[in-house]
């Protein structure tokens, strides 16, 4: 497989705005397995015999042990492995106005496995930015590392796919394009207040556009009056290109498209044809975190849609779900069999999810999951070289 000579990815380390400097090689995806103390602080807060500060300081600590892991394993792309949150989306979604979350259940699936029922996510009022979400989160990171920090939010589409228009309140929004565009404006004002704090890297955390490639799931959608096919270019027209096209100069705007991660389980399968072209062409996004970590993502066919230029798709073909080690040597043969469809240099490498989407995390311990992370690294190295 041949080495290409420069990449967009490429870093000599540090805060770098002026130029292009990620998504690089080896990546990751964000969340992180939550380490004991953390969880017992947790734990204690919801039982109050710890007050609000002292969670945060508890929080402080796992995630300077975190930044360190990283780095340790030579990553560029550092995250607070979403230590604050206790799931990846709705700490998120219900500090926007107007929308209101409600706590997931768990049921037995007929794996034996538990399996997250997905909450209701509603909209009750106008969509507005109410404050600034990640932002004093995204300080304490940029102060613990020299690194890239990357923030992780949740997509805006999740504003709209569980419920359709049967989520959003019908006298606030009588018409969806008003809706779109408070969408809109509420999350370009989150990025423009991350990008006041120097924050130059966002990751969507998106589900909806996995679950469009389900046959159940597109079932689903067309009987609450949805069009599984529309929607995702409705989606890369309404929700994400409006933000996209209206992001602060210099930062890079990525999406994981995610099928579910609970637990080591599972959502959603299918391959990525029935929404490559939207999320590939139409999406007016840097990069794409795509899922390739087993027959439940189909081929690499739908990469086709990846315009040449600067968009970067990141293969994850390491699974999260299992501390498993993979063998170098069958990596390396995916990302060769990928560039049939891709070149190499729009291509970079990850773990296919985080670790822990929610703060229960998937099934493996720490040692593995930082296995995972230097076998990204070293395969990153030996296909593209130190850069």
């Amino acid at each position: 497989m041949s080495q290409p000579d420069t990449f967009a990815g490429a870093s000599t380390g540090g805060h770098r705005t002026s130029e292009r400097t990620f998504p690089f090689r080896a990546e990751h995806v964000g969340s992180f397995l939550r380490p004991p103390a953390l969880l017992e602080a947790r734990a204690r807060f919801q039982r109050g015999e710890i007050d609000a500060a002292q969670l945060r300081a508890a929080e402080d600590e796992a995630i300077r042990d975190v930044v360190a892991m990283q780095e340790r394993v030579g990553l560029e792309t550092i995250t607070d492995g979403e230590f604050r949150r206790e799931y990846f989306h709705l700490d998120f979604l219900g500090q926007l106005g107007g929308v209101h979350t409600d706590s997931p259940g768990t049921v037995i699936g007929a794996d034996g496995k538990e399996h997250l029922v997905p909450p209701t996510i509603r909209v009750v009022d106008k969509v507005h930015h109410a404050r600034d979400i990640q932002r004093r989160d995204f300080e304490f990171l940029k102060g613990c590392t020299t690194r890239t920090p990357k923030v992780t939010i949740p997509s805006p589409t999740m504003l709209h796919f569980r419920a359709g228009r049967a989520g959003i309140d019908r006298e606030r929004y009588p018409d969806l394009e008003a809706f779109y565009q408070d969408v809109a404006d509420a999350y370009v004002a989150e990025l423009h207040s991350l990008a006041e704090a120097g924050c130059t890297y966002v990751q969507l955390d998106d589900t909806n556009m996995a679950y469009l490639c389900d046959a159940r799931m597109r079932e689903a959608a067309r009987e609450r009056g949805d069009d599984p096919d529309a929607l995702p270019f409705l989606y890369a027209h309404k929700f994400i290109n409006p933000v996209a096209e209206r992001k602060p100069p210099g930062m890079i705007l990525g999406m994981h498209v995610c099928r579910g991660n609970f637990k080591s389980t599972w959502a959603a399968q299918g391959g990525y044809e029935p929404v490559a072209e939207a999320l590939l062409s139409e999406m007016k996004l840097d990069a794409y975190f795509l899922e390739y970590d087993d027959e439940r993502s189909g081929d690499f066919g739908p990469l086709r849609h990846l315009p040449k230029g600067d968009k970067v798709v990141v293969l994850g073909l390491l699974t999260t779900k299992s501390g498993d080690l993979e063998e170098k040597d069958r990596i390396k043969r995916r990302i060769e069999e990928a560039t049939r469809h891709v070149p190499l240099e729009q291509l970079a490498l990850s773990p296919q999810c985080g670790f822990a989407s929610t703060v229960h995390g998937n099934e493996l311990d720490f040692a593995q999951q930082s296995r995972k992370l230097e076998l990204v690294v070293d395969i990153a190295r030996d296909i593209w070289g130190d850069s």
